[in-house]
Protein backbone atom coordinates (compact mmCIF):
# COMPACT_ATOMS: atom_id res chain seq x y z
CA UNK A 1 0.00 0.00 0.00
CA UNK A 2 1.36 3.40 -0.99
CA UNK A 3 1.29 6.24 1.50
CA UNK A 4 1.96 8.96 -1.07
CA UNK A 5 -1.53 10.32 -0.45
CA UNK A 6 -0.36 11.59 2.96
CA UNK A 7 2.37 13.62 1.27
CA UNK A 8 -0.11 14.90 -1.32
CA UNK A 9 -2.55 16.09 1.36
CA UNK A 10 0.29 17.73 3.30
CA UNK A 11 1.47 19.55 0.14
CA UNK A 12 -2.05 20.79 -0.57
CA UNK A 13 -2.64 22.02 2.98
CA UNK A 14 0.66 23.89 3.31
CA UNK A 15 0.53 25.38 -0.20
CA UNK A 16 -3.09 26.56 0.14
CA UNK A 17 -2.21 28.19 3.47
CA UNK A 18 0.85 29.97 2.02
CA UNK A 19 -0.99 31.19 -1.08
CA UNK A 20 -4.01 32.10 1.04
CA UNK A 21 -1.86 34.35 3.24
CA UNK A 22 -0.31 35.95 0.14
CA UNK A 23 -3.68 36.72 -1.46
CA UNK A 24 -4.97 38.01 1.87
CA UNK A 25 -2.08 40.49 1.95
CA UNK A 26 -3.37 41.87 -1.36
CA UNK A 27 -6.92 42.16 0.02
CA UNK A 28 -8.10 39.14 -1.99
CA UNK A 29 -10.15 36.23 -0.59
CA UNK A 30 -8.21 33.14 0.51
CA UNK A 31 -10.30 31.06 -1.91
CA UNK A 32 -8.23 32.64 -4.70
CA UNK A 33 -5.06 31.51 -2.91
CA UNK A 34 -6.30 27.92 -2.69
CA UNK A 35 -7.08 27.97 -6.41
CA UNK A 36 -3.63 29.34 -7.22
CA UNK A 37 -2.04 26.61 -5.09
CA UNK A 38 -3.82 23.96 -7.16
CA UNK A 39 -2.76 25.66 -10.39
CA UNK A 40 0.90 25.76 -9.29
CA UNK A 41 1.00 22.17 -8.01
CA UNK A 42 -0.82 20.71 -11.03
CA UNK A 43 -0.25 20.61 -14.79
CA UNK A 44 -1.33 24.21 -15.46
CA UNK A 45 2.23 25.59 -15.40
CA UNK A 46 3.99 22.34 -16.24
CA UNK A 47 5.20 21.59 -12.69
CA UNK A 48 3.04 18.46 -12.28
CA UNK A 49 3.84 17.83 -8.64
CA UNK A 50 0.28 16.62 -8.14
CA UNK A 51 -2.45 15.26 -10.38
CA UNK A 52 -6.16 14.71 -9.70
CA UNK A 53 -6.68 11.28 -8.13
CA UNK A 54 -9.67 9.24 -7.06
CA UNK A 55 -8.81 9.85 -3.41
CA UNK A 56 -8.52 13.63 -3.84
CA UNK A 57 -11.72 13.70 -5.90
CA UNK A 58 -13.66 11.91 -3.14
CA UNK A 59 -12.23 14.20 -0.45
CA UNK A 60 -13.06 17.22 -2.63
CA UNK A 61 -16.64 15.94 -3.07
CA UNK A 62 -16.97 15.54 0.69
CA UNK A 63 -15.49 19.02 1.03
CA UNK A 64 -18.08 20.62 -1.23
CA UNK A 65 -20.87 18.86 0.67
CA UNK A 66 -19.53 20.30 3.94
CA UNK A 67 -19.15 23.76 2.36
CA UNK A 68 -22.78 23.79 1.22
CA UNK A 69 -23.94 22.31 4.54
CA UNK A 70 -22.16 25.15 6.36
CA UNK A 71 -23.61 27.66 3.88
CA UNK A 72 -27.07 26.40 4.77
CA UNK A 73 -26.33 26.69 8.50
CA UNK A 74 -25.16 30.26 7.87
CA UNK A 75 -28.35 31.22 6.03
CA UNK A 76 -31.14 32.69 8.12
CA UNK A 77 -34.63 31.85 6.86
CA UNK A 78 -35.92 34.74 9.00
CA UNK A 79 -33.62 37.16 7.19
CA UNK A 80 -34.89 35.85 3.86
CA UNK A 81 -38.46 36.51 4.95
CA UNK A 82 -37.61 40.00 6.23
CA UNK A 83 -35.92 41.00 2.98
CA UNK A 84 -39.31 41.36 1.33
CA UNK A 85 -39.90 42.42 -2.25
CA UNK A 86 -36.66 44.40 -2.89
CA UNK A 87 -34.32 41.54 -2.00
CA UNK A 88 -36.34 38.96 -3.92
CA UNK A 89 -36.86 41.11 -7.03
CA UNK A 90 -33.18 42.14 -7.18
CA UNK A 91 -32.15 38.49 -6.78
CA UNK A 92 -34.64 37.31 -9.43
CA UNK A 93 -33.37 39.84 -11.99
CA UNK A 94 -29.82 38.99 -10.93
CA UNK A 95 -30.42 35.34 -11.81
CA UNK A 96 -32.44 35.64 -15.02
CA UNK A 97 -30.20 38.18 -16.80
CA UNK A 98 -26.87 36.30 -16.18
CA UNK A 99 -28.59 33.00 -17.00
CA UNK A 100 -29.63 34.13 -20.48
CA UNK A 101 -26.57 36.29 -21.22
CA UNK A 102 -24.28 33.41 -20.23
CA UNK A 103 -26.25 30.96 -22.37
CA UNK A 104 -26.11 33.38 -25.33
CA UNK A 105 -22.33 33.74 -24.99
CA UNK A 106 -21.89 29.96 -24.81
CA UNK A 107 -24.09 29.55 -27.90
CA UNK A 108 -21.44 31.27 -30.05
CA UNK A 109 -18.51 29.29 -28.61
CA UNK A 110 -19.86 25.80 -27.90
CA UNK A 111 -19.29 24.55 -31.45
CA UNK A 112 -16.51 23.33 -33.73
CA UNK A 113 -13.35 22.41 -31.81
CA UNK A 114 -14.95 23.45 -28.53
CA UNK A 115 -18.08 21.34 -29.02
CA UNK A 116 -18.77 18.76 -26.32
CA UNK A 117 -20.82 15.52 -26.53
CA UNK A 118 -24.32 15.89 -25.16
CA UNK A 119 -27.08 18.47 -25.36
CA UNK A 120 -25.65 21.84 -26.50
CA UNK A 121 -28.74 23.66 -25.19
CA UNK A 122 -28.23 22.35 -21.65
CA UNK A 123 -24.49 23.01 -21.87
CA UNK A 124 -25.11 26.60 -22.98
CA UNK A 125 -27.59 27.24 -20.19
CA UNK A 126 -25.20 25.65 -17.72
CA UNK A 127 -22.70 28.45 -18.43
CA UNK A 128 -25.54 30.80 -17.51
CA UNK A 129 -26.18 28.87 -14.29
CA UNK A 130 -22.53 29.32 -13.30
CA UNK A 131 -22.96 33.09 -13.63
CA UNK A 132 -26.09 33.27 -11.47
CA UNK A 133 -24.64 32.85 -7.98
CA UNK A 134 -23.15 35.79 -6.07
CA UNK A 135 -20.43 35.11 -3.48
CA UNK A 136 -22.18 35.95 -0.22
CA UNK A 137 -19.03 35.54 1.91
CA UNK A 138 -16.83 37.87 -0.17
CA UNK A 139 -19.62 40.42 -0.59
CA UNK A 140 -20.44 40.52 3.13
CA UNK A 141 -16.79 40.81 4.16
CA UNK A 142 -16.23 43.67 1.69
CA UNK A 143 -19.33 45.56 2.88
CA UNK A 144 -18.29 45.07 6.50
CA UNK A 145 -14.76 46.38 5.86
CA UNK A 146 -16.04 49.58 4.20
CA UNK A 147 -18.76 50.07 6.82
CA UNK A 148 -21.70 49.69 4.40
CA UNK A 149 -23.23 46.43 5.64
CA UNK A 150 -26.00 48.03 7.71
CA UNK A 151 -27.03 50.56 5.05
CA UNK A 152 -30.02 50.44 2.68
CA UNK A 153 -27.83 49.19 -0.16
CA UNK A 154 -25.89 46.82 2.12
CA UNK A 155 -29.04 45.17 3.48
CA UNK A 156 -30.49 44.85 -0.03
CA UNK A 157 -27.29 43.27 -1.35
CA UNK A 158 -27.07 40.85 1.58
CA UNK A 159 -30.68 39.69 1.26
CA UNK A 160 -30.49 39.50 -2.54
CA UNK A 161 -27.20 37.57 -2.44
CA UNK A 162 -28.69 34.92 -0.15
CA UNK A 163 -31.87 34.56 -2.24
CA UNK A 164 -29.70 34.70 -5.37
CA UNK A 165 -27.77 31.62 -4.25
CA UNK A 166 -30.98 29.72 -3.50
CA UNK A 167 -32.45 30.57 -6.93
CA UNK A 168 -29.15 29.65 -8.57
CA UNK A 169 -29.17 26.26 -6.84
CA UNK A 170 -32.74 25.67 -8.03
CA UNK A 171 -31.60 26.45 -11.59
CA UNK A 172 -28.71 24.01 -11.10
CA UNK A 173 -31.17 21.38 -9.91
CA UNK A 174 -33.32 21.74 -13.03
CA UNK A 175 -30.39 21.72 -15.49
CA UNK A 176 -28.59 18.75 -13.91
CA UNK A 177 -31.83 16.79 -13.64
CA UNK A 178 -32.57 17.35 -17.32
CA UNK A 179 -29.06 16.16 -18.20
CA UNK A 180 -29.87 12.55 -17.37
CA UNK A 181 -30.27 9.97 -20.11
CA UNK A 182 -33.75 9.53 -21.65
CA UNK A 183 -35.19 12.26 -19.48
CA UNK A 184 -38.90 12.99 -19.29
CA UNK A 185 -39.22 16.68 -18.43
CA UNK A 186 -42.42 16.19 -16.44
CA UNK A 187 -40.89 13.39 -14.38
CA UNK A 188 -37.89 15.62 -13.67
CA UNK A 189 -40.12 18.48 -12.53
CA UNK A 190 -42.19 16.06 -10.43
CA UNK A 191 -39.02 14.73 -8.76
CA UNK A 192 -37.87 18.27 -8.00
CA UNK A 193 -41.27 19.10 -6.53
CA UNK A 194 -41.22 15.90 -4.45
CA UNK A 195 -37.72 16.78 -3.28
CA UNK A 196 -38.93 20.09 -1.86
CA UNK A 197 -41.88 18.30 -0.27
CA UNK A 198 -39.36 15.84 1.22
CA UNK A 199 -37.35 18.76 2.65
CA UNK A 200 -40.50 20.22 4.22
CA UNK A 201 -41.44 16.85 5.78
CA UNK A 202 -37.94 16.29 7.17
CA UNK A 203 -37.91 19.86 8.52
CA UNK A 204 -41.31 19.43 10.22
CA UNK A 205 -40.32 16.10 11.79
CA UNK A 206 -36.63 16.64 12.55
CA UNK A 207 -36.69 20.12 14.13
CA UNK A 208 -39.08 19.40 17.06
CA UNK A 209 -37.58 15.93 17.61
CA UNK A 210 -34.04 17.34 17.75
CA UNK A 211 -35.07 20.25 20.00
CA UNK A 212 -36.85 17.82 22.34
CA UNK A 213 -33.75 15.61 22.49
CA UNK A 214 -31.48 18.63 23.09
CA UNK A 215 -33.72 19.95 25.89
CA UNK A 216 -33.84 16.52 27.51
CA UNK A 217 -30.07 16.05 27.40
CA UNK A 218 -29.36 19.72 28.25
CA UNK A 219 -25.57 20.05 28.60
CA UNK A 220 -24.84 16.31 28.50
CA UNK A 221 -23.03 14.69 25.58
CA UNK A 222 -22.83 17.85 23.46
CA UNK A 223 -20.52 16.06 21.02
CA UNK A 224 -23.49 14.05 19.78
CA UNK A 225 -25.20 17.07 18.19
CA UNK A 226 -22.62 17.61 15.40
CA UNK A 227 -22.63 13.85 14.70
CA UNK A 228 -26.43 13.83 14.31
CA UNK A 229 -26.21 16.90 12.09
CA UNK A 230 -23.48 15.36 9.93
CA UNK A 231 -25.49 12.16 9.49
CA UNK A 232 -28.50 14.24 8.39
CA UNK A 233 -26.28 16.12 5.93
CA UNK A 234 -24.87 12.94 4.37
CA UNK A 235 -28.26 11.22 4.19
CA UNK A 236 -29.95 14.20 2.55
CA UNK A 237 -27.07 14.63 0.10
CA UNK A 238 -27.30 10.93 -0.80
CA UNK A 239 -31.10 10.88 -1.15
CA UNK A 240 -31.07 14.09 -3.21
CA UNK A 241 -28.64 12.60 -5.73
CA UNK A 242 -29.77 8.97 -5.83
CA UNK A 243 -33.54 9.14 -5.27
CA UNK A 244 -34.63 12.56 -6.54
CA UNK A 245 -31.98 13.11 -9.21
CA UNK A 246 -31.03 16.44 -7.62
CA UNK A 247 -27.43 17.55 -7.03
CA UNK A 248 -26.07 16.28 -3.70
CA UNK A 249 -24.99 19.79 -2.72
CA UNK A 250 -28.66 20.87 -2.75
CA UNK A 251 -29.47 18.19 -0.20
CA UNK A 252 -26.52 19.28 1.94
CA UNK A 253 -27.62 22.94 1.74
CA UNK A 254 -31.17 21.99 2.76
CA UNK A 255 -29.81 19.98 5.70
CA UNK A 256 -27.87 23.06 6.78
CA UNK A 257 -31.03 25.18 6.70
CA UNK A 258 -32.82 22.61 8.88
CA UNK A 259 -29.97 22.46 11.42
CA UNK A 260 -29.79 26.28 11.53
CA UNK A 261 -33.43 26.37 12.64
CA UNK A 262 -32.80 24.14 15.68
CA UNK A 263 -31.86 25.25 19.18
CA UNK A 264 -28.25 24.04 18.73
CA UNK A 265 -27.71 25.39 15.22
CA UNK A 266 -25.02 27.92 16.14
CA UNK A 267 -23.14 25.43 18.33
CA UNK A 268 -23.13 22.82 15.55
CA UNK A 269 -22.02 25.35 12.92
CA UNK A 270 -19.04 26.34 15.08
CA UNK A 271 -18.01 22.69 15.46
CA UNK A 272 -17.88 22.19 11.70
CA UNK A 273 -15.64 25.18 11.01
CA UNK A 274 -12.29 23.51 11.90
CA UNK A 275 -12.93 20.48 9.65
CA UNK A 276 -14.19 22.71 6.86
CA UNK A 277 -11.56 25.47 6.83
CA UNK A 278 -8.51 23.49 7.93
CA UNK A 279 -8.94 20.35 5.86
CA UNK A 280 -11.74 19.80 3.34
CA UNK A 281 -12.17 23.30 1.87
CA UNK A 282 -8.47 23.68 0.89
CA UNK A 283 -8.55 20.25 -0.75
CA UNK A 284 -11.71 21.10 -2.70
CA UNK A 285 -10.44 24.37 -4.16
CA UNK A 286 -6.92 23.05 -4.77
CA UNK A 287 -8.40 20.05 -6.57
CA UNK A 288 -10.22 22.44 -8.92
CA UNK A 289 -6.91 24.14 -9.73
CA UNK A 290 -5.29 20.74 -10.36
CA UNK A 291 -7.78 20.08 -13.16
CA UNK A 292 -6.83 23.14 -15.22
CA UNK A 293 -4.42 22.77 -18.13
CA UNK A 294 -3.43 26.24 -19.35
CA UNK A 295 -1.39 25.02 -22.37
CA UNK A 296 -4.69 23.88 -23.91
CA UNK A 297 -6.00 27.46 -23.98
CA UNK A 298 -6.27 28.55 -27.62
CA UNK A 299 -7.12 32.04 -28.83
CA UNK A 300 -10.81 31.00 -28.87
CA UNK A 301 -10.70 30.00 -25.22
CA UNK A 302 -8.81 33.17 -24.25
CA UNK A 303 -11.43 35.27 -26.08
CA UNK A 304 -14.19 33.32 -24.34
CA UNK A 305 -12.52 33.94 -20.96
CA UNK A 306 -12.32 37.71 -21.57
CA UNK A 307 -15.95 37.90 -22.71
CA UNK A 308 -17.07 35.68 -19.83
CA UNK A 309 -15.53 38.10 -17.31
CA UNK A 310 -17.25 41.06 -19.01
CA UNK A 311 -20.60 39.25 -19.17
CA UNK A 312 -20.26 38.16 -15.54
CA UNK A 313 -19.98 41.78 -14.37
CA UNK A 314 -22.35 43.39 -16.89
CA UNK A 315 -25.13 40.83 -16.40
CA UNK A 316 -25.27 41.45 -12.64
CA UNK A 317 -24.92 45.20 -13.15
CA UNK A 318 -27.84 45.21 -15.59
CA UNK A 319 -30.02 42.64 -13.83
CA UNK A 320 -29.55 43.69 -10.20
CA UNK A 321 -29.27 47.38 -11.08
CA UNK A 322 -32.58 47.21 -12.96
CA UNK A 323 -34.18 45.31 -10.09
CA UNK A 324 -32.96 47.88 -7.57
CA UNK A 325 -34.18 50.76 -9.74
CA UNK A 326 -37.63 49.17 -10.00
CA UNK A 327 -37.70 48.97 -6.18
CA UNK A 328 -37.21 52.73 -5.80
CA UNK A 329 -33.43 52.94 -5.45
CA UNK A 330 -31.60 55.98 -6.81
CA UNK A 331 -29.32 55.63 -9.84
CA UNK A 332 -26.26 55.64 -7.58
CA UNK A 333 -27.76 53.05 -5.21
CA UNK A 334 -28.81 50.85 -8.15
CA UNK A 335 -25.27 51.03 -9.56
CA UNK A 336 -23.77 50.15 -6.17
CA UNK A 337 -26.17 47.22 -5.86
CA UNK A 338 -25.25 45.92 -9.32
CA UNK A 339 -21.51 46.06 -8.66
CA UNK A 340 -22.00 44.61 -5.17
CA UNK A 341 -23.77 41.57 -6.62
CA UNK A 342 -21.15 40.95 -9.34
CA UNK A 343 -18.71 39.07 -7.12
CA UNK A 344 -18.42 35.33 -7.78
CA UNK A 345 -16.75 32.80 -5.53
CA UNK A 346 -17.10 29.37 -4.03
CA UNK A 347 -20.64 28.62 -5.25
CA UNK A 348 -19.70 29.32 -8.90
CA UNK A 349 -16.71 26.98 -8.56
CA UNK A 350 -18.85 24.31 -6.93
CA UNK A 351 -21.42 24.55 -9.73
CA UNK A 352 -18.69 24.45 -12.41
CA UNK A 353 -17.06 21.43 -10.80
CA UNK A 354 -20.40 19.63 -10.64
CA UNK A 355 -21.10 20.49 -14.29
CA UNK A 356 -17.76 19.16 -15.50
CA UNK A 357 -18.31 15.90 -13.62
CA UNK A 358 -21.70 15.51 -15.32
CA UNK A 359 -20.48 16.43 -18.79
CA UNK A 360 -22.40 19.71 -18.86
CA UNK A 361 -19.28 21.87 -18.89
CA UNK A 362 -16.71 21.16 -21.64
CA UNK A 363 -13.23 20.63 -20.18
CA UNK A 364 -11.86 23.33 -22.47
CA UNK A 365 -14.16 25.94 -20.88
CA UNK A 366 -13.29 25.05 -17.28
CA UNK A 367 -10.16 27.25 -17.31
CA UNK A 368 -12.09 30.38 -18.43
CA UNK A 369 -14.63 29.80 -15.65
CA UNK A 370 -11.84 29.79 -13.05
CA UNK A 371 -10.36 32.95 -14.61
CA UNK A 372 -13.80 34.58 -14.40
CA UNK A 373 -14.22 33.67 -10.73
CA UNK A 374 -10.73 34.92 -9.83
CA UNK A 375 -11.19 38.20 -11.74
CA UNK A 376 -14.62 38.86 -10.19
CA UNK A 377 -13.36 37.98 -6.71
CA UNK A 378 -10.38 40.31 -7.11
CA UNK A 379 -11.85 43.30 -8.95
CA UNK A 380 -15.48 43.47 -7.76
CA UNK A 381 -14.58 44.49 -4.16
CA UNK A 382 -12.43 47.26 -5.65
CA UNK A 383 -15.34 48.46 -7.82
Amino acid sequence: MSYDYLLHIALILISTKIFGLITQKFQMPQVVGALLAGLVLGPAFGINWLAPSDMLTKLAELGVIIIMFSAGMGTSVQDLRKSGKPGFFIALCGVLVPLFMGALLAFFFNRGDLAHPGSPILQNFFIGVILTATSVSITVETLREIGKLQTKVGNAILAAAIIDDVLGLIALTIITSLAGADVNVWIVLLKILLFFVFIAVVWILFKPAFNWYAARRQSKNLHRYPIIAFVLCLLMAYLAEEIFGVADIIGAFAAGLIIASTSKGEYIANKFQPMQYLFLTPIFFANIGLQVEIPEMTWQIILFAVLLVLIAVLSKLIGCGFGAKCCGFTNREALQTGFGMACRGEVALIVANKGMAMGLLPNALFGPVIIMVVCCAVFTPVL
